[in-house]
Parts: structure tokens; C-alpha cells; sequence
């Protein structure tokens, strides 16, 4: 009988810890995809308006990296080309409208939006993803473009629908032109990401037709059906991007974000218990085909609507988008901008964003979501963003690892030192030795510990610093001078995956 109480006491303790564990990680998981959006179209995020110095721009660009790394961010997805225009000079295309004022007007010289964005971020220890618009070339009927502009250069790659230009997906020499203009960015900047958002085939407008028939005639491709045939058009370009950008540099991830509903039940048996507009109808986008044949690595399905919303809640879109993963990353797109409006009362209750978090950290399959967008945090979302800093991302988290890409950790950082100084302690250490895949180190992880804490590289909470620079020194200016802390260094790559820690070390500061 005592051995049968000894043995249930240690059952609940260890359930109770085993517990407690999985609660704290999913509470503050170490791996977790956290975005925001930076739209520069219409300057709806950045810059705040046109024609900003180059200083000035900077300065914008830097208070809003700092506010979302103070709410525990770790990427910014910029909008680099939102409308066959470039936010980076290494461009094909026009200088974009919304810098300057002017399409085509260049920025200050030796300026560079995009190289100042990746630099900046990478500094914070957050990723950069270059966010792209494929097909749209203009925004209204009377947009004043660059003699340089495609649609002044080529008016025969484009149909107009709703008094907008747009390429034509049916083209493959649209393709091949849309797979260079990313491919520049690949290869000349040093990029975490490929982002595209949900704009393929335009979203329907009453009363519009697209005009693409002589297209399908001449560039059929085997197909009768014309909405099989559009949509074979988008998959293409989807699978030779994956495998150009791969070609050139592997650890760059390759994403996606579609509207949040693929295809609805009463359409498909395979779609969501949803009823609303669907990628594979209205916009000729198989976004379930690209995840299930590995052409992305990793969707982003915008599901902008409130757990109570009837056509189409949130928990039912998160739990039908996990179920068709296929082993790629799902990042789920949250509606910050509807915070606080009138329309749905569901968007009132400050809980709505923190409860969507965790009820998607509840689920194994999803690893992060993104917000749309920068602005609402400063506007109506800034509660969200308070319940971000304060509570759910408290504590630093590194974006989730893809080990179809890399699964070979970098090695150990070399000659870990510490000293303490009036002004802090000061870290220093090497690079790693050359990894089996031939990567070092492109950033590093700082822990740091308490007296009497356990030493362990596992909880976030110990995370003081994350760069995603291959400095190698850092000052720890906050601490208590004659309290003693003990510090651990790690090694990122490319891929975030993280080395092991190197020996600690220990002193008290000064």
C-alpha cells in the first residue's frame, strides 16, 4: 500500500510538472511566427506620406521597428513592389510613387529603402520578408506612371479590369518577367523571406469581365475550362518561383497569404464549413494545391473574422487551414485594423486578438500568425498591442525552424569571455567553426541567469538579446551592480536553427 501511494504521489507530481511545462510553453513558446505587416502602398504604413527625406524615412522606419519590437515581434513583412513599382534600387522597375511623390524619382543617393529596412530589422532580431504584389501594375484609372513603367513600355501584357492595369497571368512571358523582378531581390539583398499577398485574378467587380480570351487561345496549354486554365496559370508561376528562389539561395522562405477561405463546403467536400468568397472561385487560386505539392513553405491565410463570425468564424478557418498543412508552416493573417470598429460588436472586446492567439497556440499545427497592419498598433489596436508587450509576447521567441530547408544546427560560439565594467558586462566570443552545411554563424542568442536559476537554453524568459547580425560582442547594461549572473551564448544560421550553448560564465557586476 505504500508503494502504491509512493508511486501516485510521484504520478501527480510528475503530471503536475509535466503539465505546468506544456502550459508555460504554450504560454510562451520559444518558436513562434510573430508579423506585422508594413504596407507602403498608398503609404498606408510607411512612409507616412511621400516625399520624406531620406533621414526622415529612416527615422519613421526606426520608430516603427521599435515599437514592434517592444510588442515581441520577430518579422516585418515589407512591401517592397506593391504596383510593378520598387521600394529598392536594385529594381528592374520604377522607383515607386510612394517614396518620392513621383514614380521614378529616385531617393537620396546611396540611399536604399529596402537594404536600410534589412539591416534594421536584422539588428532587432527580426526577420525581413520582401513582400510583393505579382500582377497588379496600377492602383487607379489615372495613375500618372514612369515612362519606365511596363504598362508604357509593354501595353500587351496587361488587361485592364475596373480601370486598373493588372499583367496577364495567362502570358508566360508575364511569368518569366514576374520571376526575374523577384529573382533581383533574391539574389541582391539579403532577404529572409518571399511574401505574396492574397491578389492574383482581380477580386470580382460587378458589371467586369476579365479579358483574357485571346490569351486562352493562343496559350491554352491543353485546357478547355477557362477557370482551370487561370488557374493552372498562378500554379505555375507558384511552383518555378519556389524552385528559382531555392536555386539561388535556399534558406530564403518562399509565402504566401490568400484570402482565408479556400473553397467552402457546399462547393467541395475537402472545403471549410464556411460560407463566403472562395480562392479557387472568385480569384483562381488553388491555395491548398500549393501547400499539399511543398511549393511554399509556409501559408499565411488572411482569416480576418471574429470567433462569432457566422459565414465564416475564426476557429473554424484555423482548425480546417491546420488540417491541410502537409508538414509547411501555418501563420495565420489577424485582422488588428478591425479592432474597435462599429460594424461587428465582436471587434469591441479587446479580448478578441489575445483570445484568437490563444486558441491557435492551442493547436500544434499552427506556428504563429502575422497583423495587418503596422498602423492599427499606434491607432485602433494599441490595447492589442499593449496585451502583446505585457502578457502573450512578454518574452522573446525565435521564428519556427523548416527543416526541409536545413536541419543541420551551426556549431558552438568559441571563447565565450565576460567583464564587468562601470557601464555593464561586456560579452565577447568567435564565430563557430565551419558547420557540416559550410554556414558559421549569422546571429546570435544571449541568455542570461539569475543566482540559483536553472541553466538551460530553453526558456525565453532568459532571452536578453537576439540579433540576427554575426556581431560578436554585446553589453548587458542592465543589471545591479554586486548581483551575480551567469551568462550562455548561442549560434544562429540562415534558418534560425540554433547551436548548442557554449560554456557559461559567470560574475558579478560591477
Amino acid at each position: 500500500m505504500f508503494k502504491i501511494l509512493i508511486v501516485a504521489i510521484t504520478l501527480v507530481f510528475t503530471y503536475s510538472f509535466s503539465s505546468l511545462a506544456q502550459q508555460t510553453a504554450k504560454n510562451a513558446p520559444k518558436r513562434e511566427f510573430r508579423g506585422v505587416w508594413v504596407a507602403t502602398v498608398a503609404n498606408i504604413d510607411w512612409p507616412s506620406r511621400p516625399g520624406l527625406t531620406a533621414d526622415q524615412q529612416k527615422q519613421e522606419l526606426i520608430g516603427l521597428l521599435e515599437k514592434h519590437k517592444g510588442n515581441g515581434m520577430n518579422a516585418i513583412i515589407l512591401q517592397v513592389r506593391p504596383a510593378a513599382d520598387a521600394f529598392y534600387g536594385k529594381s528592374r522597375e520604377p522607383w515607386s510613387q510612394w517614396l518620392m511623390g513621383k514614380q521614378g524619382l529616385a531617393p537620396a543617393e546611396g540611399y536604399d529603402p529596402l537594404e536600410f529596412a534589412i539591416h534594421e530589422a536584422h539588428f532587432r532580431g527580426m526577420e525581413l520578408h520582401a513582400w510583393f504584389n505579382p500582377y497588379r501594375a496600377t492602383t487607379s484609372a489615372n495613375a500618372v506612371l514612369s515612362k519606365d513603367h511596363m504598362v508604357v513600355k509593354r501595353p500587351d501584357l496587361f488587361f485592364t479590369y475596373a480601370g486598373k492595369k493588372q499583367f496577364d497571368p495567362g502570358m508566360p512571358e508575364v511569368r518569366e518577367y514576374i520571376i526575374q523582378v523577384v529573382l533581383d531581390v533574391v539574389k541582391g539583398y539579403d532577404i529572409d523571406g518571399i511574401h505574396f499577398d492574397d491578389y492574383f485574378y482581380p477580386y470580382p467587380v460587378s458589371g467586369q469581365t476579365i479579358r483574357d480570351a485571346n490569351t486562352f487561345a493562343q496559350h491554352s496549354n491543353g485546357f478547355t475550362n477557362v477557370n482551370d486554365w487561370r488557374r493552372n496559370n498562378v500554379d505555375l508561376l507558384i511552383e518555378q518561383l519556389d524552385d528559382s528562389i531555392h536555386h539561388y539561395k535556399k534558406h530564403v522562405k518562399f509565402g504566401i497569404s490568400p484570402f482565408g477561405i479556400w473553397r467552402n463546403l457546399r462547393e467541395d467536400s475537402l472545403g471549410s464549413a464556411t460560407n463566403g468568397l472562395s480562392n479557387y472561385s472568385e480569384l483562381y487560386a488553388d491555395s491548398r494545391k500549393w501547400v499539399k505539392e511543398g511549393w511554399v513553405d509556409y501559408i499565411n491565410p488572411q482569416v480576418y473574422f471574429s470567433f462569432t463570425r457566422k459565414a465564416a468564424p475564426f476557429g473554424t478557418l484555423v482548425d480546417w487551414w491546420s488540417e491541410n498543412t502537409y508538414g509547411r508552416h501555418l501563420y495565420i493573417g489577424q485582422a488588428a485594423y478591425l479592432m474597435n470598429q462599429k460594424m461587428e460588436a465582436a471587434w469591441r472586446l479587446p479580448t478578441q486578438i489575445p483570445d484568437q492567439i490563444r486558441y491557435m497556440r492551442e493547436n500544434n499545427r499552427v506556428q504563429g500568425s502575422v497583423f495587418f497592419s503596422s498602423k492599427s498598433f499606434s491607432t485602433v489596436a494599441r490595447e492589442t498591442g499593449d496585451s502583446l508587450r505585457l502578457d502573450l509576447y512578454k518574452y522573446p521567441s525565435l521564428p519556427p525552424q523548416m527543416p526541409w530547408l536545413d536541419d543541420i544546427e551551426p556549431n558552438i560560439p568559441l571563447n565565450i569571455r565576460a567583464e564587468a565594467k562601470s557601464d555593464g558586462i561586456h560579452l565577447s566570443w568567435e564565430q563557430p567553426l565551419v558547420a557540416a552545411d559550410g554556414e558559421t554563424a549569422s546571429g546570435y542568442v544571449i541568455y542570461r541567469f539569475e543566482e540559483g536559476e536553472p541553466i538551460t537554453i530553453l526558456k525565453p524568459e532568459n532571452i536578453i538579446k537576439i540579433s540576427f547580425l554575426t556581431y560578436t560582442n554585446f553589453i548587458d547594461t542592465d543589471v545591479v551592480s554586486g548581483k551575480r549572473y551567469t551568462y550562455l551564448v548561442t549560434a544562429l544560421d540562415r534558418l534560425k536553427n540554433e547551436s548548442e550553448a557554449g560554456s557559461p560564465v559567470g560574475l558579478a557586476a560591477r
